[in-house]
């Protein structure tokens, strides 16, 4: 066990458990109780969150792909606009798409755009495995590109973008970062990987195999065959398997030490360091997976939280 779980975190999430209806784990390869569950556990977990007042929100559509993806477009009312802005990409595991989770992420991007005061794009990416590998990734590069295009319209300067995303949003926004490069795409100012998930070959318990586990082996299993099938990652849909990270935007990157994405996490912040990349990682001992989410009130998420504004408003 890589450590104690921290006290507060551990007491939010046993409270939580004991709340909850006890089922067995969904097997591996079950992506449809998959989002039943996690759906209902944030649901629950948002009924506790204050509401997020003072930003604005609007709604606009790309047509990109034979389809039409939905956009929407947060800012905070009432203050200058600060000329920088983000791309978020929400987590859910490459299975689980704003449908399901966009009700706690409305809330989320809320509090960073409040927090930072830095607008915000979310954009609702489809998912595997209804689409594998790369429609995922090309939705969300294609949402950048977009707002680099309206940049003017937003009152946005292009060279003051960040891609940000937590889980496998993070995950796919290290791949934005590198479509980008290689593309010779939009300028990336900065990218913010909350807990990514970079690495489709972390599929055994290792050293944290006996932690805390909200985010679990079986889990990153399913998630990673719904993403990419029978077919072998490439370093777009893995970050963490790309050899040359040179040339990629400034990083921040924070982990819980008890989340299994950990050490890939870790691995890839030396690596950018390594291509001179300038870094700042942050791992949170006791922490399991989406700790921030599942236990906002405790103290290290609230730490954890102001990292991530201060970050951001620095942009």
């Amino acid at each position: 066990m890589a450590g104690a779980p921290d006290p507060q975190v551990l007491a939010a999430l046993l409270a939580m458990r004991d709340a909850t209806d006890t089922a067995p784990a969904p097997q591996v390869g079950d992506v449809a109780t998959r989002r039943r569950n996690a759906a209902r556990m944030f649901t629950r977990v948002l009924a506790s969150w204050p509401p997020i007042t003072g930003v604005a929100t609007q709604e606009f559509s790309l047509n990109y792909d034979g389809g039409t993806l939905g956009l929407r477009w947060y800012r905070r009312i009432g203050a200058a606009a600060p000329g920088s802005a983000a791309l978020y990409l929400h987590g859910g595991g490459m299975i689980m798409d704003w449908g399901h989770l966009g009700s706690l992420y409305d809330a989320a991007v809320r509090g960073y755009v409040a927090a930072s005061g830095v607008p915000m794009l979310v954009v609702d990416y489809r998912v595997a495995p209804e689409f594998p590998h790369p429609t995922p990734l090309e939705d969300c590069y294609a949402a950048l590109c977009w707002l680099c295009d309206h940049a003017d319209e937003l009152g946005v300067d292009a060279s003051r973008l960040a891609v940000m995303g937590d889980s496998a949003g993070g995950g796919l926004a290290a791949g934005v970062g590198l479509l980008a490069r290689d593309r010779g795409g939009p300028a990336i100012a900065a990218q913010l990987l909350i807990y990514p998930m970079l690495d489709d070959r972390t599929r055994e318990a290792g050293a944290a195999g006996a932690t805390l586990l909200t985010w679990s082996y079986d889990d990153n299993v399913t998630g990673w065959s719904a993403l990419l099938g029978d077919d072998r990652a490439d370093g777009y849909a893995a970050p963490a398997r790309v050899d040359d990270l040179a040339g990629l935007p400034p990083t921040y990157l924070d982990v819980g030490g008890l989340d299994i994405f950990a050490p890939e996490d870790v691995a890839f912040a030396q690596r950018l360091i390594a291509a001179g990349v300038p870094v700042e990682l942050h791992v949170y001992p006791g922490c399991p997976h989406a700790f921030d989410l599942l236990a906002p009130d405790a103290e290290v998420a609230q730490h954890v939280m102001a990292h991530r504004a201060r970050f951001l408003a620095a942009l």
